[in-house]
């Protein structure tokens, strides 16, 4: 990771928990983070990632 939290697709994928090809599937089907798409690259800012995270997030019911 880099000092601007802005992290490269390796690096996103890595930090959410999925592949590589993954995030490029959710990029074609505009789904998964929101990126910064800037000429040819890709990149992910770490408030994105962590708010798709949060956005996911399944609460159990606890001591069943």
């Amino acid at each position: 990771m880099n000092n601007l939290n802005v992290l490269n697709e390796r690096e996103a994928a890595a930090l959410v928990g999925c592949s590589v090809a993954l995030m490029r599937k959710w990029r074609l089907f505009d789904e998964g983070p929101a990126y910064c798409k800037i000429g040819r690259l890709v990149r992910y800012r770490q408030e994105d990632l962590n708010a798709f995270l949060d956005q996911h997030r399944v609460e159990t019911g606890g001591g069943r």
